[in-house]
């Protein structure tokens, strides 16, 4: 049986059309502080439940087809929260990425990031560079890590290089900025998924977000698995996406109005 019929035998088992899955979901993992709060421990002990999720959602990208998933894993604002929590969580992406690489490897898991990568500890910076390589041939699933990432940062990235480019600003389009943006080679995402209640999208792919349906889900991260990824995928093929043109009947776009 070939993948595109594992595909289609899995989603027709959740009620999924295997044929609107989103090519690329893109999810802001929060709540992992207020979890272990509720369960009256330290914040790390959110973080360090939240992997679990992680691993859901990787399982249930690869079980549907879809192609790029995008963790905001830690953000340039993250910098600001006490040192004990950020060490804390550096301590935990090295030793996560120790133990599920392999893992990874065998499901056919490419590594990537975004981000300034070079504000991270040199530990960190060199198990994610040997993650990376040794993940580098794989294509059924490119797993894409937000780290010390924000959009800000990424357009004033992206303009610098622009200006040193010598592109004439009356020819400027917007394939100009893409080709220059950290996601460069990779399409927009078409589900945004926000964990813990909270509506809004933190400074997290502005520019790649423009035509993304979103999702919100009062779960907390570290309480996020597999049945919430596919209700999200569901809620996303419920929408109708015309991306300012018209939905016919027979579902076409028309550019109209």
């Amino acid at each position: 049986m070939s993948a595109s019929s594992d595909y289609q035998v899995f989603c027709e088992s959740i009620d999924l059309d295997s044929k609107r899955i989103p090519k690329h979901v893109a999810i802001i993992m929060d709540g992992n502080g207020r979890w272990a709060n509720e369960r009256g421990e330290e914040r790390v002990f959110g973080h360090m439940n939240g992997i679990n999720s992680v691993r859901a959602s990787v399982e249930a990208a690869l079980r549907t087809g879809v192609r790029y998933l995008t963790l905001y894993a830690f953000s340039t604002e993250n910098w600001s929260r006490p040192q004990e929590e950020v060490n804390a969580l550096m301590d935990l992406l090295v030793s996560t990425l120790v133990k599920e690489v392999q893992d990874l490897e065998s499901k056919g898991v490419r590594l990537r990031t975004i981000g300034d990568l070079s504000t991270l500890p040199k530990a960190c910076q060199d198990q994610i560079n040997k993650s990376i390589q040794s993940t580098q041939h794989l294509d059924t699933l490119d797993l894409v890590l937000a780290l010390s990432y924000s959009s800000k940062w990424e357009l004033v990235e992206a303009t610098k290089k622009l200006m040193k480019s010598g592109v004439n600003p009356d020819d400027l389009e917007a394939s100009h900025i893409e080709e220059h943006l950290a996601t460069s080679g990779i399409p927009d995402p078409e589900l945004m998924i926000r964990t813990s209640g909270e509506r809004r999208i933190s400074n997290f792919l502005l520019w790649q977000l423009a035509y993304a349906e979103f999702h919100f889900t009062p779960v907390l991260w570290p309480d996020f698995g597999q049945e919430n990824f596919y209700d999200a995928v569901r809620d996303y093929q419920n929408r109708n996406r015309r991306f300012g043109g018209l939905l016919d009947t027979n579902h076409t776009m028309s550019k109209q109005g």
